[in-house]
């Protein structure tokens, strides 16, 4: 899926305020010529039995059960840039550039698909690399498609860069990396494609003088500064100081929807979508995964619609009279959100069923 990509930012232990959390965080983006008009959708499919073939964007494949996922879908498309499962696993698209033929794979279904079937972060990837071994773009030549990922659960980040058939990832290790458009995995290279060294200077993309370093191979590397400063000190890094770093990323260039989610493997993990462009005039609405979740539908399309009814009512707004209202409520939501989440730290149960519902329909309410 030529032209898609996104910065991300994921903190880990110890910076970020507990020491068992990881907090991911992404803008989604579009490469120049930018489509001011670019819609994403917010998504929540419900955990499903297998049910035979499945019809991606660019292939059909078989279909397996699936878990429950919330996803940030580009307008119309099957596939997605950015989402999260109920297992705690998130993956967030980076980069990607060249169309796979037809029937093959591409870089959204993806993302989709290592959500739907991955239970963690390690899993995603051996099932996103087979998939796409299977049913990818074939090709091993810098021309070939490429596609980054980042890749996270509770206790662990991946990066996972694919072109063509080859791949390879590397397992994050310093306690926070920023990432924007362009492939991510450098030397660093902790599980890869079967040969890839031998069929790298098989293709002539890596002449074997030096050590490999994937993205510089295809001359095609990612490097991102915190725009807030690097964090730093032990638990200092939060929820709250995610939403600065995208809002500050967010002001530079087109934002499209954004995507916050704290990763816990001990309490409940909360996922956090604006379902809206340019984050720093945007809510972010929580989303925690139960048996009975709901989502406002006026974050997907309705047929025959080019816009979200979310996304037509936030472009209408004046937020320079609706903004420091917005802004308060986001604040209160979070603070009900961390205290409910402190005082329940095993299963979730229904009270939290319409928790994003209701903060969608009480954002809409500044904007009628």
């Amino acid at each position: 899926m030529s032209g898609i990509c996104g910065e991300a930012f994921v903190v880990l232990a110890p910076i970020t305020e507990s020491d068992q959390t990881i907090i991911y965080g992404r803008n989604g983006l579009r490469e120049p010529p930018s489509d001011e008009s670019a819609v994403t959708e917010v998504r929540y499919y419900p955990a499903s039995e297998d049910s035979g073939s499945l019809k991606c964007d660019s292939a059909e494949i078989d279909g397996v059960a699936t878990l429950s996922v919330i996803l940030s879908q580009p307008a119309g498309l099957w596939g997605a840039e950015s989402g999260s499962n109920e297992k705690g696993v998130s993956i967030g698209l980076t980069f990607s550039d060249g169309h796979p033929l037809d029937g093959k794979l591409n870089a959204t279904d993806l993302v989709r698909l290592g959500l739907e079937r991955g239970a963690s972060a390690s899993d995603a990837i051996d099932i996103m690399t087979k998939l796409n071994a299977a049913s990818g773009p074939d090709g091993e030549s810098k021309d070939a498609p490429k596609a980054a990922f980042v890749i996270c659960d509770p206790s662990e980040a991946w990066l996972l860069n694919i072109v063509g058939s080859l791949w390879a990832a590397h397992k994050i290790s310093t306690s926070c990396l920023a990432l924007t458009s362009g492939l991510s995995v450098g030397s660093k290279i902790d599980r890869s494609s079967v040969d890839l060294h031998s069929k790298l200077q098989a293709a002539g993309i890596w002449d074997g003088s030096a050590e490999l370093n994937f993205s510089a191979a295809f001359g095609s590397e990612s490097a991102r500064a915190w725009p807030t400063g690097e964090p730093n000190g032990e638990g200092t890094f939060g929820l709250l100081q995610m939403f600065k770093t995208l809002r500050t990323v967010g002001a530079e260039r087109l934002s499209l929807s954004s995507q916050v989610s704290v990763l816990s493997s001990s309490g409940l993990s909360c996922h956090w979508l604006t379902a809206t462009p340019n984050p720093e005039e945007s809510v972010f609405k929580p989303f925690i995964f139960t048996s009975g979740a709901k989502i406002s539908p006026l974050t997907k399309l309705l047929e025959g619609e080019n816009q979200t009814l979310l996304h037509k009512l936030h472009q209408n707004r004046k937020w320079e009279n609706v903004g420091e209202l917005l802004m308060s409520l986001e604040r209160t939501c979070v603070d009900e959100v961390n205290r409910f989440i402190g005082e329940h730290s095993g299963e979730p149960n229904q009270e939290l069923d319409e928790l994003m519902k209701d903060c969608v329909e009480a954002e809409v309410k500044f904007y009628r």
